[in-house]
């Protein structure tokens, strides 16, 4: 099936918009028709090339859209569905899944093996993070899927399936927090933003945002912060254990892939605190922390990937909290894009200033 998308052909140049070759479903496959996709930190990464990657490739990884096809064997969804579509692949037996941790699934998917994806003259297309949703169509495994509500906007939904899960899920999978618990949150992007929401839902307090956009600061707080600063503002790591009694956060959340920012996540947290990593830099960084003052402290480090989420469980919770007027997403949308537009969105999105462009398909 010929479907048009934004290809990568070359990091950190412009995507082009093209004409590409998409495979019908196999075993346990589904056609997704794309109607919104947002653009992520992971996807600006992946384009400029900092993790590296195969090209050509299809990118986008937050979409929302409704079922056109299904292959055999598919049980979850049926033509016509309302859905998200995800870059988590799971089988749901291996020795990770059923530790609950289907972000780090082992299994080796037919997709994961062959591209759906080919070029007019055959070469095969990278499916980027495992969706590729930066195109009218797209061919996933039946566990990257969840319903919505068919009332549900799509642009909203898309945000579900990147950057809430992520910075929400890492507040409420990995780091469990707690009423009473101390957050600092350092970048306050769409995932930054989902962490501080996550963290005030949770009864976290103080709340602290650390961004050095003011726009973002000011969302920050409509979104739960009780305290924001620049990282550029001397006092500030001093103000952030002011606000703890002097004891500093149980948990920092690095949503900034930044070498910086995680250079200076220790100086935030308490005696048995943990920095969460959500956040991802440049291939080849290497942060150097002292293991003699983080283990007389009991401190941590913890990776968080994909907020550890789970998204059949997940998914309807955050659906039911943005219902009830708990998770703000239509907050997160800075502005949106059609896909012929998407070099601009990217740009506006790599200035720092956007918190989520969504680009949408008709």
């Amino acid at each position: 099936m010929k479907i048009k998308a934004a290809l990568c052909r070359e990091f950190g140049r412009a995507l082009t918009i093209e004409t590409v070759e998409l495979a019908s479903p196999s075993h346990r496959e589904v056609m997704v028709d794309i109607r919104a996709c947002a653009i992520g930190q992971a996807d600006l990464s992946h384009t400029d090339g900092a993790w590296d990657g195969r090209l050509p490739a299809i990118y986008g990884h937050e979409a929302a859209g409704v079922v056109s096809a299904t292959g055999p064997g598919v049980q979850s969804v049926g033509l016509g569905d309302h859905v998200i579509v995800t870059p988590i692949r799971a089988c749901g037996h291996c020795h990770y899944c059923v530790r609950h941790s289907p972000v780090l699934c082992e299994e080796v998917f037919a997709l994961d093996q062959e591209s759906p994806l080919k070029l007019n003259d055959g070469t095969v297309c990278g499916q980027g993070l495992k969706t590729g949703a930066f195109a009218e169509k797209v061919l996933v495994h039946e566990s990257q899927i969840e319903r919505i509500p068919q009332d549900m906007p799509f642009d909203a939904a898309a945000l579900l399936a990147g950057c809430v899960i992520t910075g929400f899920g890492a507040v409420a999978n990995t780091a469990r927090v707690a009423p009473g618990h101390a957050v600092a949150v350092v970048g306050c992007g769409g995932v930054g933003l989902n962490s501080i929401q996550g963290a005030a839902l949770a009864g976290a307090s103080p709340v602290i945002a650390i961004d050095p956009f003011e726009e973002k600061r000011l969302a920050a707080e409509a979104f739960g912060a009780t305290h924001c600063f620049s990282p550029a503002e001397p006092k500030h790591i001093r103000e952030t254990i002011r606000l703890t009694a002097g004891r500093g956060v149980d948990f920092v959340f690095v949503t900034a892939g930044t070498p910086q920012a995680l250079e200076d996540a220790p100086r935030y947290i308490s005696r048995n605190g943990a920095i969460i990593i959500v956040g991802t830099p440049p291939k080849g960084s290497s942060i150097a922390y002292d293991p003699v003052r983080l283990a007389a402290m009991n401190q941590k480090i913890i990776g968080s990937r994909l907020g550890e989420a789970r998204i059949t469980h997940d998914i309807p919770l955050l659906i039911e909290h943005h219902r009830k007027g708990r998770l703000k997403l239509d907050e997160l949308i800075t502005a949106r894009y059609r896909l012929e537009d998407i070099n601009e969105a990217m740009a506006a999105a790599n200035s720092g200033k956007a918190l989520r462009n969504v680009i949408l398909f008709d």
